[in-house]
């Protein structure tokens, strides 16, 4: 059956045309790498411009926790466009990995307490998960009563305001909100220097448990690689129109190098990879099967910006190698992406 592409409603563009007009005004490249080399790593007040006035943080949670009420797709709209100009937020971290996260465990008090800071933008929330081998088992666990371990890549974790962790349970995982205070927080060094990384330190801290029993692990990660999945389609796209844009006007022999056959081959092939990521990410936003079709998005959105990116390094040629050049940025995005909740 033929579902409409939730990316693409009136309500979808007009979002995507709001968020897209701002973005070119206030997050071009100088824009973008003033935000890497701040305190926070994004610009704070470009992120409550986004989030007052068109009410990005607050898309996927519920009215009644002062939420816009809409879904994932609609955020996954924001996501595209916040990849398209690499622009660094807390969309993905806070708004979504942890909005959704206290979703899923279903404790309305919880909820009403978290969400509707999370919603405004105001507050920022930091989800710890994973070892350092990258996989979603938990890092942490609980022994008798507090939490000890070591999160890695946790998504602006050192400067977040709520902090919640999954742990080990002898019932299975479990969602646990932990006094930031109460850890040792590092940031670290990123292969992408527009992602924010930090690592955790459990040593006993005694944390809250949000959810009443077996917190779906696997569901959050289905989401959250979905919602990555959306920012890599933005970025392979952009990457896409930039090497375009430069073989049309770099010369060689007295012509555009772009109307060579062989480049014209190599961006065809690009063209592909991204349309085939786009039709990823709409079977996983509509599809009937939400574990099959989130780990297809995030195979073949990982694999599509990689060769977007690849190609754009190549054929820009020596300039793309530079610091001052745009095109490295999408390189280390495509491959930190790839890795970021877990290999595809």
């Amino acid at each position: 059956m033929n579902r409409p592409d939730p990316l693409w409603t009136a309500e979808a563009r007009a979002l995507r045309e709001s968020v897209r007009a701002l973005l070119t005004r206030r997050s071009g490249p100088a824009a973008v790498r003033a935000a890497m080399a701040s305190p926070l790593g994004y610009d704070d007040k470009l992120w409550s411009t986004l989030c007052e006035q068109i009410g990005v943080a607050a898309l996927a949670v519920p009215e009644e926790y002062d939420g816009a009420g809409a879904t994932l797709a609609e955020a996954c709209v924001v996501l595209e466009e916040l990849g398209r100009t690499l622009t660094p937020s807390p969309m993905l971290g806070s708004a979504v990995l942890c909005g959704q996260a206290l979703l899923l465990t279903g404790n309305d008090q919880a909820c009403s307490r978290l969400l509707p800071g999370i919603a405004a933008g105001t507050t920022l929330a930091a989800l710890a998960w994973s070892d350092e081998d990258g996989q979603w088992t938990p890092a942490c666990s609980v022994v008798d009563g507090r939490i000890h371990g070591r999160a890695h890549y946790v998504l602006d974790g050192d400067i977040a305001d709520v902090l919640l962790v999954v742990a080990r349970t002898p019932e299975g995982p479990g969602l646990f909100e932990v006094p930031p205070s109460g850890v040792r927080r590092e940031r670290v060094t990123t292969v992408d220097p527009l992602r924010r990384l930090a690592v955790i330190g459990f040593d006993g801290v005694t944390g809250r448990r949000l959810d009443s029993g077996g917190f779906d692990v696997g569901r959050l990660r289905e989401l959250a690689v979905v919602a990555l999945a959306a920012e890599q389609v933005g970025a392979a796209g952009r990457a896409l129109e930039l090497t375009v844009e430069y073989t049309k006007q770099r010369h060689q022999f007295g012509r555009p190098i772009g109307g060579f056959q062989a480049l014209k081959h190599r961006m065809a092939d690009v063209h592909v990879s991204v349309e085939a990521a786009r039709s990823a990410l709409y079977a996983a936003l509509t599809g009937d099967d939400p574990s099959l079709d989130a780990a297809t998005a995030r195979t073949v959105c990982s694999e599509a910006l990689q060769h977007a990116a690849a190609e754009m390094i190549q054929l820009h040629g020596g300039i793309a190698i530079t610091w001052e050049h745009d095109a490295h940025l999408f390189f280390k995005r495509a491959h930190g992406s790839a890795l970021l909740f877990g290999p595809a």
